[in-house]
């Protein structure tokens, strides 16, 4: 088993893990996380009541981890179908969000119902469509879905350009309010 150590690689800026009888870098980098706004004919909005820790019953997107070998789409897809049993088409990314505290990046785009139907999924405990005004904002899992939601809303019918992080939270490093504090 290899030893490693954290130092400053030559070349580099930054202490790393490097393997003291090789010298391998071991990276540590951001995990990419894909999902959608996902909406019904009628303009309603898909969320899912999360069944699994962060925050258990709490909602939010179809959204989870890419997986190795799929494109950021086939991910986003891929989650609304666990999460909610939903087929779904991809109209565009709507933001790319940076969470620097959890070393994330969020693709997130718009998307559509591709046929009737949805469910929980083995991570949701529910799955329901909303209304603007119905919307459960006292009860939504993270502070990105919030963000995903505006933009959603602010961007209109057309795509336009990919939004990013609200100047208010430009690195983001301001989760929401412990479970118990909401």
């Amino acid at each position: 088993m290899a030893t490693f150590t954290r130092k400053v690689p030559e070349g580099d800026d930054r202490e790393r893990q490097v393997c003291v009888d090789c010298g391998h870098v071991a990276y540590e980098n951001p995990k990419v996380v894909v999902g959608s706004v996902v909406t019904a004919e009628d303009g309603r909005i898909l969320l899912c009541r999360r069944a699994i820790q962060p925050r258990l019953g709490f909602w939010t997107l179809p959204a989870g981890y890419l997986e190795m070998h799929e494109t950021v789409a086939e991910g986003a897809q891929r989650e609304a179908w666990e999460e909610a049993q939903a087929r779904i088409e991809l109209d565009g990314v709507l933001a790319v969000y940076s969470i620097a505290r959890l070393g994330q990046v969020q693709v997130i785009f718009r998307g559509r119902l591709a046929e009737p139907g949805f469910a929980a999924g083995p991570e949701s405990l529910e799955v329901r469509l909303f209304g603007w005004d119905e919307i459960p904002w006292d009860s939504i899992a993270f502070p990105s879905v919030v963000w995903a939601l505006n933009d959603w809303r602010a961007a209109g019918a057309l795509p336009g350009p990919a939004r990013q992080n609200p100047a208010s939270d430009v690195r983001g490093m301001h989760p929401l309010p412990a479970e118990g504090a909401l």
